[in-house]
């Protein structure tokens, strides 16, 4: 049976990620920081569908020696989903050096550091790596400056990890639109959230199971590398 690692798994879209997989027969090890508590719950609850098939572990992927464990820690695994985000709201004017150290570590050095360091038991494996992108990537969103570039990174970093760590490792990335509105110091206005569904094509939201099927799909897909899926409903052709 595969294994899979989900960072940010505990809640939100990565916890839909979590279960999808483990519906379809992954083994489960399940990165928190914060979100501890929901962490346990989710785990006791798949491990009461099957039994020893989920497990924690928990670290901040902004401290390095915390990162390096998480890796140590690992001795085999299929599939690596690079799914732990920051996202809140700051210009360029607003941002200061903590912002950019906060999510570029988070969204852009924590993954290139996992994927680096997991490289090994992921090429004994034919193993894959699914980065979780944003939309934003492409098109950047205003007065979220530092976040875009974290994104755009890490696209880059998607395909240039497809080019080095083939053929063992094929490596993908999943670009969410208007999946879930932000929590806490990113709240967005109704006026805000309506304008945002008018741009879409399909006019509407999209779900966490809809990121979670395309993760699911890219880890089965044999023959593909290197590509990135917008998930957003027709967003881009409006951009």
């Amino acid at each position: 049976m595969k294994t899979a690692l989900i960072t940010g798994g505990a809640a939100r879209i990565g916890a839909q990620i979590v279960k999808t997989l483990h519906h379809n027969q992954f083994n489960i090890i399940i990165h928190c920081n914060h979100s501890q508590n929901k962490a346990q719950l989710l785990c006791e609850e798949l491990n009461s569908i099957r039994n020893n098939s989920a497990e924690i572990i928990s670290g901040d992927l902004k401290n390095i020696d915390e990162l390096d464990a998480l890796v140590s820690s690992i001795k085999s695994l299929d599939l690596l989903v690079n799914n732990a985000s920051i996202f809140y709201p700051k210009s360029v004017d607003n941002s200061e050096l903590q912002d950019w150290d906060d999510v570029l570590n988070i969204n852009l050095r924590a993954p290139f550091f996992l994927s680096k360091g997991l490289s090994k038991t992921l090429s004994k494996n034919d193993g894959s790596i699914i980065n979780i992108i944003d939309i934003h990537s492409e098109r950047p969103l205003k007065n979220y400056a530092i976040y875009n570039i974290s994104k755009a990174g890490l696209k880059m970093l998607t395909q240039t990890l497809a080019k080095e760590l083939a053929p063992k490792i094929r490596v993908n990335g999943v670009s969410p639109g208007s999946i879930l509105w932000p929590q806490d110091d990113a709240k967005i206005s109704v006026d805000e959230k309506n304008l945002m569904l008018e741009r879409i094509a399909l006019h509407r939201q999209g779900s966490p199971e809809d990121i979670a099927d395309t993760v699911l799909f890219l880890a089965n897909s044999n023959y593909i590398t290197g590509q990135i899926i917008n998930i957003d409903g027709g967003r881009t052709l409006n951009q």
